[in-house]
C-alpha cells in the first residue's frame, strides 16, 4: 500500500510600504492560490475593493512623502524591517515585491527566499530627472545590482512593453513577465454632471475643464501645464485644474499667482468619496511625465481616465508607453513638453467640437476594457506557468 506525502503549504508574504487598490488587488488574487498571504505594509489604502478578511497585514512604518530627507530615511528603516522580518518570521515564505520602497527588491541578493518582482518605476533610470548622469557613482552601482538581483529573481513582471524595453539592459528581456495593471474604477462609474457635486461645489458647470490630478512630483512635469494656461489667459470658458500635493506644488501656485492665472485652480487630493465626482468633472485629463523617464513609468491616472471615459492629453516622450496607448487605442493625443503650440490646438479642438470630444470618450471607454481588474488574476496564472501577456 502506498501512500502520498501531504505538499508542503505554499505561503507568500507581499511587500508594499504603502498598499494601494492594486496591492490589495494582488494580494486578493495570490491568496486563491496560495495556503496563506502576508501583506506587509507601513499602510494599506482600500478604494472600492476589500482586501481579503484571511490575509495577515503586518504594520510597519509609514513612508512620506516630503520632505525628501524624511522619505528616505522612511524607505531605509522599511526596508530594513523588511529585512528582518523575513530571516525571522516569514523564513519559509515565497516573497513578492510591489513598487516601494523603491530599493527593497535588493533584498533578494541577500535572502534564501524565492523572491519576485512587479517593477513599474524603473530605478536608477528615475534619477535622471534629477540631472544624475549614468556615469554617477549611485547609478552605476544601482544598476549593476539590478543585474544580479534580476538574475536571481523567481518571476520579474512589468507592465509595459516599453518598460521592459527599459529593463532590458539590466536582463534579459525574454525572461520578462509583461502585464498591464487597471484602473480603480471597474463598473463604469462617471458621475453625470447633474449629479456631480464637485461641480456643485466649486460652481464651474459651465466650464470646460482641463484637468490634472495627482501626484504633483519631480517627474510630473506639471509646470508645463502653466505654460499651457498662460495661453489661454483670456479663454474665459477653459479653465485649468491642478489636483494633488508633492514636492513642486509650493512651486507651481508661487508660479501661478506670479503670473496672475485666474484660469487656473489649484486643490488639494480629493477624498475616496469625493474623488469619482473630481475625476468625472474633467473634459480632458492630463498625463505628463518628464521625457527623461517616460519609459520607466506609467501613472495609474492614466488607467483611471480610460474607466471613465475621458480624452486624454499625454505629455511624454514619443517612445513612451503613454504615446504607444495614444497611437493604439486613439483614445489620447501624446506631446511632447516642446509642442505647446500643437497642445493648445488639440484643446481648443475638442473644446469647440463636442462631436469630436464624445468619440474619444468612446474610444476611450474602449481602451480600459484592456486594463481591468482581472489583470490581477493573469499575474498569478503568470507566476505559474511563467507565460507573459502582452498587450
Amino acid at each position: 500500500m502506498s501512500t502520498c506525502d501531504p505538499q508542503p503549504a505554499r505561503r507568500l508574504v507581499i511587500l508594499n510600504q504603502a498598499a494601494n487598490y492594486l496591492a490589495v488587488g494582488f494580494a486578493n488574487a495570490f491568496n486563491k492560490k496560495f495556503d496563506s498571504v502576508t501583506l506587509i505594509s507601513g499602510s494599506v489604502h482600500v478604494q472600492g475593493e476589500q482586501l481579503d478578511s484571511n490575509i495577515n497585514v503586518h504594520y510597519i512604518n509609514q513612508w512620506y512623502e516630503r520632505p525628501a530627507r524624511k522619505k528616505v530615511a522612511s524607505y531605509i528603516l522599511a526596508m530594513l524591517r523588511m529585512w528582518w522580518l523575513l530571516i525571522t518570521r516569514y523564513r519559509n515564505h515565497e516573497v513578492l515585491f510591489i513598487s516601494v520602497p523603491p530599493m527593497a527588491y535588493l533584498l533578494n541578493l541577500v535572502l534564501p527566499h524565492r523572491f519576485s518582482m512587479i517593477i513599474w518605476d524603473v530605478y536608477p533610470d528615475t534619477f535622471k530627472v534629477t540631472g544624475m548622469k549614468e556615469s554617477h557613482p549611485l547609478y552605476r552601482l544601482w544598476s549593476r545590482l539590478n543585474r544580479r538581483s534580476f538574475r536571481k529573481a523567481y518571476r520579474l513582471f512589468t507592465i509595459s512593453e516599453v518598460m521592459a524595453d527599459a529593463l532590458s539592459k539590466y536582463v534579459n528581456r525574454d525572461r520578462l513577465i509583461i502585464l498591464p495593471i487597471w484602473s480603480i474604477f471597474q463598473n463604469e462609474e462617471r458621475i453625470p454632471p447633474h449629479r456631480n457635486i464637485f461641480l456643485e461645489k466649486y460652481n464651474i458647470n459651465d466650464y470646460f475643464i482641463v484637468q490634472y490630478s495627482g501626484n504633483i512630483g519631480l517627474t510630473h512635469n506639471v509646470e508645463l501645464l502653466i505654460e499651457i494656461a498662460d495661453r489661454f489667459r483670456d479663454n474665459d470658458r477653459i479653465l485649468f485644474q491642478i489636483i494633488g500635493r508633492g514636492p513642486r506644488e509650493l512651486v507651481i501656485r508661487r508660479n501661478v499667482e506670479e503670473r496672475g492665472l485666474s484660469n487656473v485652480q489649484m486643490l488639494p487630493f480629493q477624498s475616496d468619496e469625493m474623488f469619482p465626482h473630481s475625476l468625472s468633472a474633467a473634459d480632458i485629463g492630463v498625463v505628463m511625465l518628464n521625457e527623461h523617464v517616460s519609459q520607466g513609468s506609467v501613472p495609474s491616472k492614466a488607467y483611471n481616465l480610460m474607466s471613465f471615459g475621458i480624452p486624454s492629453l499625454y505629455v511624454a516622450a514619443k517612445d513612451s508607453q503613454l504615446a504607444h496607448y495614444a497611437e493604439k487605442f486613439e483614445h489620447a493625443r501624446c506631446f511632447e513638453s516642446s509642442q505647446l503650440a500643437d497642445i493648445e490646438k488639440f484643446i481648443i479642438e475638442l473644446a469647440s467640437h463636442p462631436r469630436r470630444k464624445h468619440a474619444m470618450s468612446e474610444l476611450s471607454r474602449l481602451a480600459a476594457s484592456h486594463f481591468t481588474r482581472g489583470n490581477a488574476d493573469r499575474f498569478v496564472q503568470s507566476y505559474f506557468t511563467q507565460r507573459s501577456s502582452l498587450l
